[in-house]
């Protein structure tokens, strides 16, 4: 089998769960990133007969707006979709109901759907190592009994969690700013998601069109960007109580 691997993962979490899933339900895998700014994603079409597996992130238990856009300008045309939500170990809130939306608005049918925990892409304490060994036995799993399902020709939607309206989506987040170590190469602008840093003077960026996804920290080669310790650490304690127990990754059929 052929799997559509559509993923929006900034820092790379998303992208591991993603693959484990795949690898374990087909022996061929055709990449769509959308975290590229240099896709025309209009020219991404798919068929009937082909399966699509689709993984965001939760942000504060919503799609990220860029990935929903970009997802909605695909031409599913009819494909089935396995959809997945990741989230740093605290709660994934209304993301699977709201993938399930913009999927099916981009003409794919929904027929599973997983929510996973990777390590949390700010406070990194959280979820750390995660997915690990117990994860990803867990994700193959679930991957045997979604190609049951494909197999057998089932493509009833499961039921999907979530709220309709959807949680109100949260403002930018932390901020990572260039320190002093920056020798201005130029890699955090390329791969931003959404070009929000200036490509010719890489310490400055546009804190308005920031998404807060930490790519421009994962990928800087000289560790030359963070966001405030004192901010950080605020959030982490916040987040101490919903993020502290572990938590399962779940599979709806």
């Amino acid at each position: 089998m052929k799997i559509h691997e559509i993923c929006f993962s900034p820092t790379g979490g998303t992208r591991r769960v993603a693959e484990i899933l795949s690898q374990a339900l087909a022996n061929e895998i055709v990449p769509v990133d959308l975290t590229a700014r240099d896709v025309d994603f209009r020219s991404v079409k798919l068929a009937d007969g082909d399966v699509a597996l689709i993984a965001v992130p939760s942000y504060s238990g919503r799609v990220p707006a860029v990935a929903a856009t970009r997802l909605e300008m695909l031409c599913g045309n009819g494909a089935r979709a396995i959809l997945v939500c990741v989230y740093g170990n605290r709660a994934y809130e209304d993301t699977l109901a709201e993938l399930r939306d913009t999927a099916t608005r981009a003409g794919f049918r929904v027929v599973a759907a997983v929510a996973a925990v990777a390590e949390h892409s700010i406070v990194r304490q959280y979820g750390a190592g995660r997915p690990d060994a117990a994860d990803e036995a867990l994700l193959r799993n679930f991957a045997v009994r979604i190609r049951r399902k494909i197999d057998d020709a089932d493509d009833s939607e499961p039921k999907i969690p979530g709220h309709r309206p959807y949680r109100k989506a949260a403002g930018t987040g932390l901020i990572p700013k260039a320190t002093r170590s920056c020798v201005q190469c130029g890699v955090c602008a390329a791969k931003c998601p959404v070009g929000a840093i200036d490509p010719a003077a890489p310490t400055r960026m546009d804190k308005k069109v920031c998404i807060s996804c930490m790519r421009c920290v994962a990928v800087c080669p000289h560790k030359a960007r963070r966001v405030n310790g004192l901010l950080l650490a605020l959030v982490g304690r916040l987040l101490k109580k919903a993020c502290s127990e572990r938590k399962s990754c779940e599979v709806y059929l």
